[in-house]
């Protein structure tokens, strides 16, 4: 009987190494090579009789059946809308967040919809005890006697109940305190995460129960333990936001059964989380009029328009290095944008401090944010205010021309639900829109920063 060995595998990307190195050589990491026991090897031939049996026979395309999938609707219509329309009966769900996002909150919530919905929801916690969840669950309103708690570290444990109850959901909380009877390592470990995915996903197919794992996440923003286990589950979900601020945003970076360009948005109440019908209601709520250094972005944010204010300070700096701060946006982006604006608009920004805020706790990342920047900037510059009804959108190119921008037609439409009249879109856009649908609008079509500027201070 071969013995068992010593080998040492990435916690980032999951690469095996037979001796330790201090940077992993497939993803350059530093000091994420972590020992770990190697099971014994099976003989050639023990492994060749076990792939050995009838398995499956290769058909057509054309004549595999169409299996009939009926969804979980959970009445919660965020929820819903990023998982595709409900979650899907043996599914393995993975959600991942900062601590303190309301990840825990979240998934309560779902297992108490589903509760009311489908039936028995099983919910096993190994890091809060049955009184913290009970407490938590009085704050939120949930008293389902369908929600069945079983706060224990061992998930062979939790499996045995599920499979004894056959309920219309798991949830473990989380995969980083669970840990099987029969591997060795501590929970939290590279061998005991892996082990465990792979009985919750077997599990989920073999029972048809859908499973939803809470993850942690590291320093870097990126989920804890190997990278093969996103590459395991079916869905694997984010809960995003500034703990600071009310606004929560559930993404979709992997999904089998759906798109992966809904998000769902939520607020974050004493109450728990609640839907955002409006969230361009609410980001636009304590917005003054009429003060310089401020426009409206119309954004994407997957397949959802939103509308946000960017703020804009510039102020004469007594650095020799004048300062560029960016909070909600790339800073390399507006680096790149104020050189635009020196070079193709003749600003003395060389002795400005610049800042650069957008309201709200939200996160732009899409190039369609350039020109509400650039203008927002200009605003400030000249002290000059924008028209309060005025919503911005435009690429800007390093020639300053207004590059077009994706879905424009649904910017132009939640803006004027929201009351806003006046629009500059990019001239490549303006073949998109149908001037009859908005004829209250005044829609300006810009192909130069230089003409957008002279349409926005005019």
């Amino acid at each position: 009987m071969a013995k068992s060995k010593i080998r040492y595998v990435c916690s980032n990307c999951g690469s095996i190494s037979s001796r330790w190195l201090g940077r992993c050589p497939q993803c350059g990491e530093w000091n994420t090579m972590i020992e770990e026991q190697q099971p014994a090897q099976v003989p050639p031939a023990a492994a060749h009789r076990q792939r050995s049996g009838d398995g499956c026979k290769a058909a057509s395309l054309q004549d595999i059946a169409m299996e009939k999938m009926t969804r979980i609707a959970t009445g919660i219509g965020e929820l819903d809308r990023v998982l595709g329309g409900g979650i899907v009966p043996g599914a393995l769900i993975l959600l991942s967040g900062d601590p303190g996002i309301g990840k825990s909150t979240l998934v309560l919530q779902i297992a108490a919809a589903v509760c009311d919905q489908s039936g028995i929801v099983l919910y096993g916690s190994g890091e809060e005890s049955a009184g913290q969840i009970k407490l938590r669950a009085q704050r939120l309103g949930i008293e389902s006697a369908s929600l069945i708690i079983q706060a224990d570290t061992s998930l062979d444990a939790v499996l045995d109940e599920a499979q004894r109850r056959r309920p219309a959901l798991v949830v473990v909380d989380s995969i980083q305190t669970m840990f099987c009877n029969d591997i060795d390592g501590t929970p939290g470990s590279l061998a005991q995460i892996r082990e465990s995915t792979s009985r919750l996903m077997t599990f989920a197919k073999t029972m048809d129960i859908p499973v939803i794992v809470i993850g942690h996440v590291t320093k870097e923003g990126t989920i804890a333990g190997p990278r093969m286990m996103e590459h395991m589950v079916d869905v694997v979900l984010y809960f995003e936001g500034e703990r600071n601020y009310q606004f929560r945003v559930l993404r979709s970076i992997k999904n089998r059964f759906g798109s992966t360009n809904e998000s769902g948005l939520f607020t974050m109440e004493t109450t728990g989380l609640s839907e955002l019908a409006n969230p361009s209601k609410l980001l636009l709520a304590e917005r003054s009029a009429n003060t310089s250094g401020s426009a409206i972005a119309a954004v994407m944010d997957g397949m959802r328009p939103l509308l946000g204010e960017i703020q804009a300070l510039t102020t004469r700096s007594v650095f020799a290095v004048p300062r560029r701060t960016a909070s909600g946006m790339d800073y390399n982006r507006l680096i790149i944008l104020l050189a635009v604006l020196e070079k193709r608009i003749g600003m003395n920004l060389g002795t400005q401090d610049v800042y650069i805020n957008v309201v709200g706790g939200l996160r732009i990342t899409e190039t369609a944010a350039d020109l509400p920047i650039a203008l927002a900037v200009y605003s400030s510059f000249r002290d000059m205010s924008m028209n309060s009804h005025m919503v911005v959108m435009g690429e800007v190119g390093l020639t300053g021309d207004i590059r077009r921008v994706p879905q424009a037609l649904r910017r132009v439409k939640e803006a004027a639900q929201m009351g806003f009249d006046q629009f500059i879109i990019p001239k490549g856009n303006l073949e998109d829109l149908d001037r009859t649908a908005f004829p209250d609008c005044q829609i300006m079509a810009v192909a130069t920063l230089r003409e957008a500027i002279e349409r926005a201070f005019k």
